[in-house]
């Protein structure tokens, strides 16, 4: 590693000794700057966003990736207003999880601390330089982004305001660092910088987050992609069948909380499918799906294994018929990557079973699955949807950004 690369490094490692001890308030107050400081730097933000768009467009990085890249007035307001819902949010540092106090006196009890230092690997997505760096601030973490090349003028400027919000809060700036300029080698550094870094988190394509798991020597938390269904049972009331299934799908596609397959009961394909194809249809997706489906509505392509095991981010949905509950978890087990799953039922029996047996970090009953989101379920921002099993599931918020230790209390007693 170069020195300028440790040196960065170091001064987010040293920074989060002293952030760990920061008052609440300290924390809030340095977020409330963070949060004017986006809103007064609104024009600045748009010109060096509009430039990486240009780049990108010029690039083509596809219309997925450009939505994600983009930041116009309203969603550079809307990233202000989530560091404002962190400052409304209990600060996790220093919260009881359990305790209790021994026969021989001694009392103990398990409280929440921060990691230290958090790495993220993240791709055309600059709202998450914005989320991390909040977040992290407010659970006492020192955070070292590498946010990538196509979003790197509009990372920059961001990763400066942050720095100087903090430093004029009276904490310290440095706990925030960015090694965009060392490209894709400051990433496999950042990989092996055990020691400096603490945990590593990447966002992005399957192939990023595939490669930091791989290759990483600094513990990982596993964000996944979204290869995301909605099962529509054989008693989905249709209206509601409709709007869920278009919401989860259009709402915002190019993300990983939206849908890329559609499921319906065979026993509800008759009533249900040509109206669900015909609403996808009119909203500008292209849809595949399997003979059944075919056979109901002849202007839907055929479908191919790689439908079912494809994420989309776009305006495209693989559809099939399925003969039953079984045969829907059996198709959802075979091609999810356990992100996000919701069944459109009237059946109470069914929907607990469904919440009961399909293996995915969030599991849901007559809801969009665009509601898996750190902000919808009330985080106020998300450094990501972990779809591992361990230390973090589904949205990852304040608490999810914390470890714990012991904290033991005596009296001079000896074992």
């Amino acid at each position: 590693m170069s020195d300028a690369f440790l040196e960065r490094l170091e001064r987010a490692r040293d920074s989060a000794r002293t952030l760990a001890t920061a008052t609440t308030a300290a924390k809030n107050a340095a977020l409330e700057a963070i949060a004017q400081a986006l809103e007064n730097a609104v024009p600045a933000i748009v010109e060096a966003n509009a430039q990486d768009l240009a780049r990108g467009e010029a690039n083509n990085i596809g219309s997925g990736l450009l939505d994600r890249l983009r930041l116009d007035d309203g969603r550079v307001r809307g990233l202000a207003a989530a560091v404002r819902e962190l400052i409304a949010l209990p600060d996790p540092i220093g919260q009881v999880v359990r305790g209790s106090t021994l026969a021989n006196g001694i009392g103990i009890s398990q409280v929440r601390v921060p990691f230290g230092v958090i790495g993220a690997i993240y791709e055309a997505r600059p709202n998450v330089t914005v989320d991390i760096a909040a977040l992290a601030l407010k659970s006492g973490n020192g955070v070292v982004l590498r946010g990538g090349s196509a979003a790197e003028l509009t990372n920059e400027v961001l990763v400066g305001l942050i720095q100087d919000a903090i430093t004029s809060a009276g904490l310290a700036g440095d706990a925030v660092q960015t090694i965009d300029p060392f490209g894709r080698d400051g990433a496999a550094r950042l990989m092996r910088a055990r020691g400096y870094v603490d945990v590593l988190i990447p966002r992005g394509s399957a192939g990023l987050i595939s490669t930091v798991v791989n290759e990483s020597t600094v513990p990982v938390i596993e964000t996944g992609s979204g290869i995301v269904h909605v099962f529509v049972d054989a008693t989905a009331d249709s209206d509601m069948a409709v709007d869920i299934v278009l919401n989860a799908k259009t709402h915002r596609p190019s993300v990983c909380n939206a849908a890329e397959t559609l499921l319906v009961h065979r026993d509800a394909a008759e009533r249900l499918l040509p109206r669900l194809t015909e609403a996808l249809r009119v909203a500008d997706v292209s849809l595949s799906g399997d003979a059944a489906t075919t056979d109901l509505d002849s202007r839907v392509a055929p479908a191919t294994d790689e439908t079912w095991a494809t994420e989309h981010l776009a305006l495209e949905m693989g559809v099939k018929v399925v003969d039953s509950v079984d045969e829907a978890i059996a198709h959802i087990e075979r091609y999810s990557t356990h992100h996000t799953e919701s069944i459109v039922t009237q059946d109470y029996a069914n929907a607990e079973r469904f919440l009961a047996e399909v293996d995915s970090a969030v599991v849901m009953v007559n809801a969009s699955t665009r509601f898996t989101d750190g902000g919808e379920f009330g985080f106020g921002a998300e450094v990501g949807i972990s779809t591992q099993k361990l230390h973090a599931r589904g949205p990852m918020g304040l608490a999810e950004l914390t470890s714990t230790k012991w904290l033991v209390r005596g009296a001079g007693q000896i074992r």
